[in-house]
């Protein structure tokens, strides 16, 4: 998630899969304990007690309960809306039947943790790359990588652009927020998903669109919550968001992932971190 903002939203997922040209840009991570993670829990929770805080994200999406208060309308479908950013996270922030493989703790700021595919790839689909693929100071991406791609749009007449100031204007500073969300996973095969198409917008019945987000991966699962991102491990997010998530993995051509990274409207070139898990029930709204 891109970080410039004081709010974060991620969308798409890739599995990770370590490879040799990867293997030290990991291993410079160290894993934090279970009870940093712990520490992070309970210092959000104590940030947002009875401070009106509204539901958060990321969640378990096959868990529908919820006991936040804080009532706010679902944004227009996104057909209505304006795409203004596109962005991804390595592995997914959100958690479904689908990427419910438990990454680990990571580095407790959003690295290497979140969730991986937990279905099974080929050999084929998970032999390395010969470049690095999105790099950066926490690593590349592998064969194999789980990443949460986040389509977000805007109420507000905007164009696509980087970081998610793009979805703001100086006539509307609270414009209704919706993000599509789709969980890819990085396989070598040149003849899985191209992420340059995934990624390509353009004008549709007047609207800024993302053109050609999957459409045979379930039927999205539609919740309010807020931005994500680890900046919010220990407080709450005070941005109103309406999520939709879609509970099946696409697969997508690595290559094409890496080609999409050195070069697009939104300036992104590498994947964004994700932010803890939210469990408590406090702050979870109700899927219907």
């Amino acid at each position: 998630m891109n970080q410039t903002l004081p709010f974060a939203l991620s969308a798409v997922v890739l599995l990770s899969a370590c490879v040799p040209h990867n293997q030290d840009a990991h291993n410079k991570h160290k894993t934090v304990t279970d009870n940093i993670i712990s520490a992070q829990r309970q210092a959000l929770a104590n940030n947002t007690k009875n401070q009106g805080v509204g539901p958060q994200s990321p969640r378990d999406i096959d868990n529908k309960e919820g006991q936040n208060t804080i009532i706010f309308g679902q944004a227009p479908a996104s057909t209505q809306m304006n795409l203004c950013n596109i962005h991804f996270h390595k592995n997914a922030e959100h958690k479904a039947k689908d990427f419910s493989l438990f990454a680990g703790n990571g580095d407790g700021k959003g690295y290497q943790s979140g969730y991986k595919y937990s279905g099974t790839l080929s050999q084929k689909e998970l032999a390395p790359v010969s470049q690095n693929i999105c790099p950066s100071k926490h690593g590349a991406l592998s064969s194999g990588d789980t990443i949460e791609v986040h389509y977000v749009y805007s109420s507000t007449d905007v164009k696509p652009g980087k970081t998610l100031g793009a979805c703001l204007s100086d006539s509307i500073k609270n414009p209704q927020l919706r993000v599509e969300t789709q969980v890819y996973v990085l396989v070598n095969d040149d003849k899985a998903l191209d992420f340059t198409k995934l990624s390509q917008y353009g004008i549709k019945n007047g609207y800024q669109q993302a053109l050609n987000i999957p459409t045979n991966t379930g039927e999205p699962v539609q919740y309010n919550g807020s931005t994500t991102g680890p900046g919010y491990n220990e407080k709450g997010s005070p941005f109103q968001v309406s999520w939709s998530v879609r509970p099946k993995v696409a697969k997508v051509n690595i290559q094409t992932v890496g080609q999409w990274c050195k070069g697009n409207v939104f300036g992104e070139d590498h994947a964004h971190g994700v932010r803890n898990l939210v469990k408590n029930p406090k702050l979870l709204s109700k899927i219907q």
